[in-house]
């Protein structure tokens, strides 16, 4: 078994041993999470995006002073 498939296991066996309302908070703890990672992708892709766009910008005659800075 992979180490990421143990966690998941190991994971699995501890959640069926809470009660009902810890399970959801659990629940909701994994959503945000997961809404986390999404918005991190989100600005890392956006970032990517606005580098070429801002490329002619930064990278220009007037400002290579500030380059070695």
């Amino acid at each position: 078994m992979h180490s990421g498939d143990a966690q998941r296991h190991n994971i699995a066996d501890k959640l069926r041993g809470l009660p009902p309302e810890r399970v959801a908070e659990v629940e909701d703890f994994v959503d945000f999470l997961r809404a986390r990672e999404a918005d991190r992708q989100l600005t890392r892709a956006s970032t990517r995006l606005a580098e070429a766009s801002f490329h002619t910008v930064w990278d220009n005659p007037d400002d290579a002073d500030y380059d070695g800075l």
